[in-house]
């Protein structure tokens, strides 16, 4: 399902290039949709989800029913009050916004205009992806993955159809499209209401208590705030350092946002694909495995994902990156979208990619906090990261421009990681298993023999330009499947296995 997610958004981001190209309006929607997604990223599918989740699995296993109704109701009711003040805030501060948040935009007044227009409508989209994001921590608590992997798919098939039917009526394509965003969030939220109701888990929102049940479920709620607090820097380090690349981005000539959200987007596709996936599934069964005592187990999954995450990860990053101008020309090259804008694009992909295993492993070992409710240490790398994407954030965008910025966030996605891997498995419950040098190496040399014949024999820019469409398709299915083959051989001919990777590992 999450596949399928990233599927249609691929799907999507290729109608954005062909509509909007990396001109104005392009830069204008790209900040208003970053905006929320900035906050729903932090606060809704981060700090919310980390912390509700490992509170709500507690009630499940031990609360008992009356005492999880209980506090899912009043959860509900007082997020509610906070979305609300937190969404009229965000509409009628739409300007103030759009000039902390890209001030650079401020020198062009269509531009800052029509940024103020479309985030009206995108921002409310946060009420109800929290929600969302809600529902989606109920039912993965609860073991029903599919339906909150399958709703994401929903934004985007909404925007799809913004894309072509909202866009050629308004004169203005950034508030279209903000439209858009906002008949997501309400579809969103209605598709996963019935999943609920089946489950017998519907939050029926209440702020006032009534029982002793209440009493306790009010003491869950202060719980998940006070865990909350350090979460929202702690899980949103990654977004931090996208929005203060967005806002050094605004200054830069126009063009520079789209083309760093076009190569992100691709950067995304693997870690959403997988990363998120991964760090989905695992934090349940790690606030689980934490809640009943079981060490052993909390550290056999999360060496088991560690491991997993270098298998997809490293060959993945390679790849973007010796195929980066290609995979611009094949999927966005079309219509408003320049062979300039493919190449620019394609230069920021290639440092995204360096940082990708980094990202996803900070996926995996967030979860290793957060399932002992331990949000605090998370922030302190996270703190770290930071200012380490600030300082070469500043340094490399006077030389290097917009691929400045992503090497700068590639950069501290391995500190952060770094941090993380290093406070969890000194002293703490991780406890990494023998042969992992051993491991590293050969996925290390298996992903470089794929990349040293992917950059020998799968040709220049231009020969990828003067391709027809449907040549175009074939070259990168061909050199994909190649590549992957190589790949795998690569890692067999090693000892590696991958029926190995369906059960947890053992010691080697």
């Amino acid at each position: 399902m999450t596949g399928l997610s990233r599927v249609t958004g691929l799907v999507r981001d290729i109608a954005f290039a062909q509509v909007l190209g990396s001109g104005l309006l392009a830069d204008a929607f790209f900040v208003a949709f970053r905006i929320p997604n900035f906050f729903r990223r932090i606060f809704a599918e981060g700090a919310f989800s980390v912390a509700f989740v490992p509170v709500y699995s507690e009630y499940e296993a031990h609360g008992g029913e009356a005492r999880a109704k209980a506090f899912l109701d009043l959860m509900c009711g007082r997020l509610c009050l906070i979305l609300l003040a937190v969404t009229a805030l965000g509409v009628l501060g739409a300007p103030v916004l759009v000039m902390v948040l890209a001030p650079g935009f401020q020198s062009e007044p269509e531009k800052f205009q029509s940024t103020i227009d479309a985030l009206r409508f995108t921002f409310p989209y946060l009420f109800f992806i929290s929600l969302v994001a809600m529902a989606g921590g109920i039912l993965n608590t609860r073991d029903r993955f599919s339906v909150p992997a399958l709703t994401p798919v929903l934004l985007n098939v909404c925007l799809i159809g913004a894309i072509y039917l909202l866009v050629p009526r308004y004169e203005n394509a950034a508030v279209a499209l903000g439209f858009g965003v906002l008949i997501a969030g309400v579809v969103q939220f209605g598709f996963q209401l019935p999943f609920l109701r089946l489950e017998r888990r519907m939050p029926m929102p209440r702020i006032r208590l009534r029982n002793s049940e209440d009493q306790s479920g009010i003491e869950g709620v202060r719980k998940v705030y006070r865990l909350m607090l350090p979460a929202i820097f702690g899980v949103s380090v990654a977004q931090l350092n996208l929005l203060i690349n967005t806002i050094l981005a605004s200054f830069l000539v126009t063009g520079s946002v789209s083309w760093l959200y076009y190569s992100d987007r691709l950067m995304e596709f693997p870690l959403g694909i997988f990363g998120i996936a991964l760090a989905t599934v695992i934090l349940p069964t790690l606030s689980t495995q934490h809640a009943n005592g079981s060490l052993a187990e909390f550290s056999r999954t999360l060496e088991w994902a560690l491991r997993l995450a270098c298998l997809i990860s490293m060959p993945a990053s390679v790849a973007l990156a010796v195929l980066a101008e290609p995979l611009m020309i094949v999927l966005f090259q079309y219509g408003e979208f320049s062979p300039r804008d493919a190449e620019m694009a394609g230069r920021s992909l290639v440092a995204f990619a360096i940082g990708l295993l980094a990202l996803v492993w900070v996926k995996v070992l967030a979860p290793g906090f957060f399932a002992r409710q331990d949000t605090k240490t998370p922030v302190k790398a996270g703190v770290i990261a930071v200012v380490v994407n600030i300082v070469f954030s500043l340094l490399l965008i006077r030389p290097l421009g917009h691929v400045g910025l992503a090497y700068a966030l590639s950069i501290a996605a391995f500190v952060n990681a770094g941090l993380l891997y290093w406070w969890l498995s000194s002293g703490g419950p991780y406890k990494p298993e023998r042969g992992w040098a051993k491991y590293f190496l050969r996925i290390a040399l298996a992903a470089a023999v794929m990349g040293l014949v992917l950059w020998f024999f799968a040709g220049d820019s231009k020969s990828w330009l003067d391709a027809g469409v449907l040549r175009r398709v074939g070259l990168l299915a061909q050199w994909v499947l190649l590549g992957g083959a190589i790949y795998f051989s690569s890692l067999y001919a090693m000892g590696i296995r991958f029926h190995q990777f369906l059960r947890r590992p053992v010691n080697e």
